[in-house]
């Protein structure tokens, strides 16, 4: 079958975290058979449509190397092409804003700076779960073994843990 279809799963983790998958599929019931057992396996459970797509909002997102320019000449430009938020590191820019803005904001920031590292619309969670190291180390390991599917594209999960635990595990 080439009909390929994207379709969002949504479901929990451990500790309740929610979690949103979006997958690209030719077979809805095997990408779903499949997911359900990956989430029973990893201490959790695949929910219905719309069981944790309200704990996410849905944005558009540019992402542009530090290169790119100061963090105060993306505020300014993003802010210009009417984006909501910019948040600038060492390892770069990150401009966040809505779905209904995404085209014009991309347009507006590439005619300035080239094209993004990256563009999408993303879920970010509005509020989140803190989880210690421990707990973390499980949530990862799930949402690895979800990213590894052959058919998942993007995964999305609503927990936080402090820089130096997050550090150590993605060592």
């Amino acid at each position: 079958g080439e009909d390929y279809q994207e379709v969002r799963y949504e479901g929990y983790g451990p500790y309740g975290v929610a979690v949103i998958v979006e997958a690209l599929t030719d077979n809805r019931n095997r990408t779903g058979g499949d997911l359900r057992s990956i989430f029973a396996k990893g201490g959790g459970a695949l929910g219905e449509s719309n069981s944790v797509a309200f704990q996410f909002e849905r944005k558009g997102v540019l992402r542009y190397p530090a290169t790119a320019g100061s963090a105060d000449t993306l505020l300014e430009a993003a802010i210009e092409a009417g984006a909501e938020d910019v948040e600038s590191g060492e390892e770069g820019h990150e401009i966040s804003c809505a779905v209904e803005d995404f085209s014009s904001v991309r347009d507006a920031l590439e005619t300035r700076f080239g094209t993004a590292e990256s563009g999408k619309l993303e879920w970010w969670p509005s509020t989140t779960i803190d989880l210690d190291e421990e707990r973390a180390r499980e949530i990862l390991k799930l949402l690895d073994i979800l990213d590894d599917h052959d058919d998942v594209q993007n995964v999305y999960a609503n927990f936080e843990v402090d820089a130096a635990a997050m550090e150590r595990l993605s060592a």
